[in-house]
């Protein structure tokens, strides 16, 4: 396995509030190749702040770990995750990304995945947690092969409801485009910006929801599997549905309780998968 270590010489462009030295630029590189004995990280660069950790178990488990803390305006993190033929893994975050409040530039996430045949990557992060005032643009691009599994699942919680936190400005921006064999399959895009608590409380956005959830499957067996995503929602605490076509099944989660939707989300994720969440999400 190669580690290379920080280059501080990558920045993101700095604004008139925050020059660009002291902001935070991330990046993760991490290839997946099936060995003799199972499937492990072959290569591996961290940079700007981020490692990635593997804990010891069964299944190939890589956990993301942002070492500031969480990231402020003008910060960003690129995220590479390549997986070759027939290789098997499973990556989540060690905690909730928190996003604080910003003075200038937004707060920028980039991910891109790349299956090969045989594939199966398990994307399953912990809350991205925007504080008010957060700005955040986010995007995720995946690339796979045609007999390639993804699974994927993102949360976001606007504000800190537990601390009576009411988010007031902010934005946040979410583009997703996923290709299967070169042909687009999938695109969702979101943009939420002024006064969030208020746009979020419009019947059409959100109706008061202050946490909203996506999963994807994206596999063969995709569609055939619609029946069990809606038995297990079944019960849920929050509002919730599940649709699939073309090869692929997407179930969305809304709720005014962030902690209700991830106890409906892990229920749902335990039973759809037929196995446990990442541990790091029980610590």
């Amino acid at each position: 396995m190669a580690i290379a270590g920080s280059i501080f010489a990558e920045r993101p462009r700095g604004d008139a509030i925050l020059p660009g030295m002291i902001r935070a630029a991330g990046r993760i590189k991490c290839r997946f190749t099936v060995n003799p004995r199972r499937t492990e990280a072959s290569e591996l660069y961290e940079a700007g702040g981020y490692r990635m950790k593997f804990p010891k178990g069964l299944l190939c488990e890589g956990v993301l770990i942002n070492t500031g803390g969480g990231m402020a305006g003008g910060d960003a993190l690129a995220v590479d995750i390549v997986l070759d033929k027939d290789a098997k893994a499973v990556v989540s975050t060690q905690s909730a990304e928190k996003v604080y409040k910003a003075q200038g530039d937004a707060a920028s996430s980039s991910v891109h995945l790349s299956l090969d045949q045989g594939a199966q990557l398990a994307w399953l992060p912990q809350e991205t947690l925007l504080f008010s005032g957060a700005k955040l643009s986010r995007e995720f691009r995946v690339d796979m092969a045609a007999e390639a599994s993804l699974t994927l699942f993102e949360s976001v919680i606007f504000g800190r409801g537990a601390m009576g936190e009411r988010i007031s400005d902010g934005a946040f921006r979410d583009s997703w485009r996923i290709r299967r064999s070169g042909t687009l399959v999938f695109a969702d895009e979101v943009a939420i910006d002024g006064a969030m608590a208020d746009r979020l409380d419009r019947p059409a956005v959100g109706a008061g929801a202050r946490a909203v959830a996506t999963f994807l499957y994206l596999a063969p067996d995709a569609e055939a599997r619609l029946d069990a995503a809606r038995l297990a929602l079944e019960n849920s605490l929050c509002e919730c549905g599940a649709s699939a076509w073309n090869g692929m099944l997407i179930v969305r989660f809304v709720a005014a309780d962030p902690s209700a939707l991830r106890q409906s989300a892990t229920r749902f994720l335990n039973q759809f998968r037929a196995g446990p969440v990442p541990r790091v999400w029980q610590c």
